[in-house]
């Protein structure tokens, strides 16, 4: 089965539920520039991704080549979701897909998608239809097929219709007003150009219709746009109903793992923030699990089991599952985590935590853990990472306890950040990097390519980080290993977990304000 999938104009809570419910499933996902890449971390990490997208200038592949993908992966008896933007029906060249695939006798399915004239519009204030002014709607493209002769384009009838959606037309502005007041159209006609429709970066550039190609180069408007002719574009001065977001026009990389990103990334994103998620560390099970087998065999001999991360619970639980273990093999035994995140992860499995330290550190952990003054020959469990900090576990002994250290985690770092995220740094077009562990900023700086002679800071060896970037650090470990790599942080968090370091970043940016401002 092939499902022609609509992941609606950007935002990705305009996916359908039956949307979610085919990526949940799909073994092989083929998708296109537009999509929100939120929609691929719906998909299982076993599914196959290939990139079909095309941007002005260039393409991944051209669509005969989508075409014979589709047929090849659906013929080879693998569930594919083809995920579009918007509607792969409306301007998606969803036609021509499913004709591809009728013709190679592939089932296949189409599931609707919020094209972006209804769902940009909605997000602009802009009705498409008002009993006051308009009853009719087109949706016409702004770049016909370049292959076909001639133009199906019937200028003389768009120009007698209430509100006409141009998609694709942000590099022909001039030809279509031209076209458009030719045929009749008044040339005081009201119009709003919709930018990046329903994403944080979305902006509404209001204009003439024989203003709109002028206004749009000052406004230096970019594609993906609509441009929105007719009365109704006048009453999104009036109608626009989402209030300024603090980090609107922001671009913030993300350096946490994949599995941890989406709760950081979907915030920033919550907050206005354009988010290039950039994995910088991936978390693996051990190579061998003879050692935590053996720890969690005998659980009932520890006095504490202490945690210093979510990761180290989720694998702490998921192993005793795999053991055929369940809560009751803690009976007795006290738990502590490092922090409210950690806390939380073990409250998911009705954990208790006996010990969280005010302060979200190992090092605070092990004040709090000596201070309960019983742990002379006691036995300790630590669930950690195989690239924890030794202090733990040194203040630990020296409080006469017999630590077993045991990584229940690997924590490996990727091939290579993904070209986004390089393409963004070397066009400056990042303003904030955020680093939640020192294992994110020791592969960040590892993983950027050398560029000598390019003017920039931090390492002598030459990571191109541009000056202009700022440094957001989770908390003092994190900022003495950006320090250890000649980088200041901009901010460090307090606490020292994913608010504080959000509220961190909100009061910079707030506090830049008000400063440009004065």
């Amino acid at each position: 089965m092939v499902v022609l999938l609509g992941g609606g104009p950007g935002d990705p809570g305009l996916l359908t539920r039956a949307g979610a419910d085919w990526l949940a499933r799909a073994e092989v996902v083929v998708y296109d520039r537009l999509a929100s890449p939120e929609l691929l971390d719906l998909a299982p990490p076993s599914a196959e991704r290939i990139y079909a997208g095309k941007a002005p200038g260039g393409h991944a592949m051209t669509q005969e080549q989508i075409n014979a993908t589709l047929v090849e992966q659906g013929r080879a008896g693998r569930r594919v979701v083809r995920l579009k933007g918007g509607d792969p029906f409306v301007f998606g060249r969803g036609g021509e897909e499913a004709a591809a695939l009728a013709e190679a006798g592939v089932p296949y399915c189409v599931v609707p998608g919020i094209t972006a004239a209804i769902g940009a519009c909605a997000y602009a204030g802009i009705p498409l239809t008002d009993r006051r002014w308009a009853s009719s709607v087109a949706l016409v493209t702004g770049h016909e097929d370049p292959d076909r002769p001639g133009s199906r384009m019937n200028w003389s009838a768009l120009a007698g219709i209430d509100t006409v959606v141009f998609y694709m037309g942000v590099g022909n502005l001039a030809h279509i007003a031209e076209r458009l007041i030719e045929a009749g159209r008044p040339p005081a006609t009201p119009t709003a150009l919709v930018e990046r429709g329903t994403t944080p970066a979305q902006r509404t550039v209001l204009a003439t219709l024989a203003s709109v190609a002028e206004r749009a180069a000052e406004q230096r408007v970019q594609a993906p746009a609509l441009l929105v002719v007719g009365e109704v574009a006048r009453l999104a001065e009036r109608l626009a109903w989402r209030a300024p977001l603090p980090l609107a026009g922001r671009t913030v990389l993300v350096t946490r793992s994949r599995q941890q990103a989406s709760a950081l990334a979907g915030r920033l994103r919550e907050l206005g923030a354009a988010v290039i998620e950039a994995p910088t560390i991936a978390i693996e099970p051990p190579e061998d699990f003879s050692t935590i087998d053996a720890a969690l065999a005998r659980l009932g001999e520890y006095g504490l089991v202490a945690f210093t991360s979510a990761n180290g619970v989720e694998a702490f639980l998921a192993r005793g599952r795999t053991l055929g273990l369940d809560g009751r093999a803690l009976a007795g035994v006290r738990l502590a985590a490092v922090g409210p995140a950690t806390a939380e992860a073990m409250r998911k499995a009705f954990l208790e935590p006996d010990v969280v330290p005010e302060v979200f550190t190992a090092d605070a952990l092990a004040a709090a853990l000596a201070s309960l003054g019983d742990l002379a020959g006691r036995r300790v469990l630590l669930a950690r990472a195989d690239i924890a900090r030794p202090a733990l576990v040194e203040a630990l002994a020296a409080a006469g306890a017999i630590v077993d250290d045991i990584a229940f985690y690997r924590t490996v770092a990727p091939e290579a950040l993904p070209p986004e995220a390089l393409d963004a740094l070397e066009n400056n077009r990042v303003d904030w990097i955020t680093f939640t562990s020192s294992s994110t900023v020791t592969n960040f700086l590892e993983l950027l390519p050398r560029r000598p002679g390019r003017a920039q800071r931090g390492p002598a060896a030459g990571a191109p980080l541009p000056a202009a970037v700022r440094l957001a650090s989770i908390g003092p470990i994190t900022s003495e290993t950006l320090r250890e790599h000649g980088l200041e942080p901009t901010v460090e968090a307090s606490p020292h977990d994913i608010p504080g370091l959000l509220q961190a970043i909100l009061a910079a940016e707030q506090a830049g304000a008000e400063g440009a401002s004065a």
